[in-house]
């Protein structure tokens, strides 16, 4: 168990400086940020004066390392705009994304989960075809449309709830359906089709046949054993909810990790930048490394793979 551990954490390891590096490539590509802190006529001295100030004058490959080896320390540099220390910025926005995350997340178990399992239970009839056909569409609806469908409804018309911002319960409402409602989809559709192969088992049928119950069929046997698969796909789906509030952020002025990125890429603020990649990429690969350690308690067999 102990080799199976370090190897999955060398893996965690190896993905957040994949991440980096294919980050600091990346923005790169995006311009000088130099041209955003200096007017369009600046005379060209002082740009280069002020790219040599920030450090852009150096070849890539040397940013690069110094970069690497200040962030393996923790020490992601200063915003370029701000001044403030990049990393403290990404966390102190940190727990806003962590709440509409796990929001969306509740909302969309609480929904998923029952959907997905009357929907196997009443197979083909037309509560299942509706379930599926709406399964399709919430995974088919980009997220941005919905959240502005839903501001055009219940803030612009009905006046029932904030358009944006933060800071209370009725401003996550909107943000929090509009994060969940791919989930919802995913959710409806796996629990389905793994309460369909669960109930097709033989003891499923030994159970009905001996005269339980229907409803302790479903929910003590059924359900019992479809949950390592969903369980699973909840742990991962937590880390992709994190990396999908971005857009949602932005829609609804939500003041978390994501909206904070897109700000800072508009403004090609390249250390917060990568000090939210960092952060994002550290906890999706630890719940990923969560999820491997409990699959390996359950079925010992994967830890020799």
């Amino acid at each position: 168990m102990l080799d199976y551990i370090i190897k999955r954490l060398l893996q965690v390891v190896l993905v957040i400086l994949l991440a980096l590096t294919a980050v600091f490539f990346l923005i790169r590509l995006s311009g000088d940020p130099v041209t955003h802190f200096l007017p369009p006529d600046a005379p060209r001295e002082q740009i280069e004066e002020y790219r040599e100030l920030l450090g852009f004058n150096r070849p890539l490959y040397v940013q690069y390392f110094d970069f690497m080896k200040d962030a393996v320390q923790g020490d992601f540099g200063k915003s370029l705009r701000s001044q403030d220390d990049a990393l403290q910025l990404v966390l102190n926005r940190l727990p806003a994304t962590f709440q509409l995350a796990i929001s969306a997340l509740v909302l969309s178990l609480i929904v998923a989960i029952p959907l997905g399992v009357i929907s196997a239970y009443k197979r083909n009839t037309l509560f299942d075809r509706v379930g599926v056909a709406l399964s399709v569409v919430g995974q088919a609806v980009p997220g941005f449309w919905l959240g502005l469908l839903l501001i055009f409804i219940f803030a612009a018309k009905l006046k029932l709830l904030p358009s944006s911002g933060g800071g209370s319960l009725t401003h996550m409402i909107l943000p929090a359906i509009t994060l969940a409602a791919y989930s919802v989809a995913r959710f409806t559709r796996f629990t389905r089709s793994t309460m369909l192969d669960v109930l097709g088992k033989d003891y499923i049928r030994t159970a009905k046949a001996s005269g339980v119950p229907t409803g302790r069929v479903i929910m003590r046997y059924a359900l019992k054993n479809s949950l390592i698969p969903i369980i699973t796909l909840v742990a991962l789906d937590l880390g992709v909810l994190l990396g999908g509030a971005v857009i949602t952020e932005v829609v609804f002025a939500w003041p978390g990790v994501g909206r904070l990125l897109m700000q800072s890429l508009m403004n090609r603020d390249f250390p917060i930048v990568l000090a939210g990649i960092f952060i994002i990429a550290l906890i999706y690969a630890l719940i990923n490394f969560i999820a491997d350690l409990l699959y390996a308690y359950v079925n010992p067999q994967i830890r020799v793979k």
